[in-house]
């Protein structure tokens, strides 16, 4: 019996440190997108007289701390392991995620409670159309928000960073509301008088959504679930490959934030040397480190083959 324990080893780290650098860069131009255009939302809300628009404008701010939080989480999930976590530090990317889902909780609950409070105490004799320049913000709002979820979608998926593409679907959401606040908008230019605050609570549908979606993704990634029952498939398709293994007994696989964390048990020749088994351990280990990026931590377990196993059952059937 032989064990290989074995994490990725120096260029493995490099990559990841790149991949951190890209998507903190990717985080700076959403801080500098939405301050510009949580600015602009803030100002055409006041001077148009927009409810929806001045709560599509905190929405925007929001998306400033959210972007803040992906760069800290990044930031401490680029760190190299160390004897209080030996395994890393990638779950701080979860965290991060859940903060971001927070924020956008709150910003739910500030927009919600204050449409719900102007539908109560509204007067229609108070009522004031909103003006033309907050159509022009939303319509403003919504293409460069949409712009910016594509841009941080497409970097989100080639880094695959969870706390990335939270932030990317804060854009959305955002790029959402403000297509409801410009409905509401349009509708109370024609006299439809809460038709404006009616979008505010729209809008509290998307945003509750999008936080919804970040919080599953997050606690997901916490819980130790297992990778796709493909990916174990492949993983142990790429082990029975290997010269020596004779049967692949078990595969094991659990997400650790956005790395995979395998453990493999084989079979080998009972009357072989030690030292050819570890060779073979070896092999395993570099051919699975090498097919699959994901993956950063492989236990590699050498068993005596047994022609017939005790239950009967080939243990390699269910993976290959």
């Amino acid at each position: 019996m032989a064990r290989l324990n074995r994490s990725s080893p120096g260029p493995a780290r490099e990559k990841t440190a790149e991949m951190i650098r890209v998507g903190i860069r990717v985080s700076l131009m959403s801080i500098v997108g939405n301050a510009v255009l949580s600015l602009l939302k803030a100002l055409a809300g006041i001077l148009a007289h927009s409810g929806a628009m001045i709560s599509d404008a905190v929405h925007s701010a929001s998306d400033v701390f959210s972007s803040i939080i992906v760069i800290i989480g990044m930031k401490l999930t680029a760190k190299k392991a160390d004897r209080d976590h030996p395994y890393g530090h990638e779950r701080f990317e979860c965290i991060a995620e859940l903060l971001l889902a927070a924020v956008l909780l709150i910003t739910d609950i500030f927009i919600a409670q204050e449409a719900i409070e102007t539908l109560i105490h509204s007067d229609a004799a108070d009522f004031t159309a909103p003006g033309v320049l907050a159509l022009v913000a939303a319509i403003v709002s919504i293409v460069g928000k949409e712009a910016m979820y594509w841009y941080t979608r497409h970097y989100a998926k080639a880094l695959d960073s969870g706390a990335l593409m939270a932030d990317a679907w804060h854009h959305r959401s955002d790029a959402l509301s403000s297509v409801g606040a410009l409905v509401g908008i349009a509708g109370a230019m024609m006299g439809f008088s809460l038709a404006d605050t009616i979008a505010s609570l729209v809008i509290c549908v998307f945003i509750f959504k999008a936080t919804y979606d970040i919080f599953r993704d997050a606690v997901g990634k916490l819980v130790d679930h297992a990778a796709p029952p493909e990916t174990e498939a492949a993983i142990a398709a790429c082990a029975a490959k290997q010269q020596g293994v004779l049967r692949v007994d078990l595969v094991n696989t659990r997400v650790f934030g956005s790395r995979i964390y395998v453990d493999i048990e084989f079979s080998a020749d009972a009357a072989m040397p030690l030292a050819e088994a570890h060779e073979i351990a070896q092999r395993v280990h570099d051919a699975v480190e090498q097919q699959f990026e994901k993956v950063k931590h492989i236990m590699v377990h050498v068993n005596p083959y047994l022609p017939v196993p005790p239950d009967g059952e080939e243990p390699g059937e269910k993976l290959l």
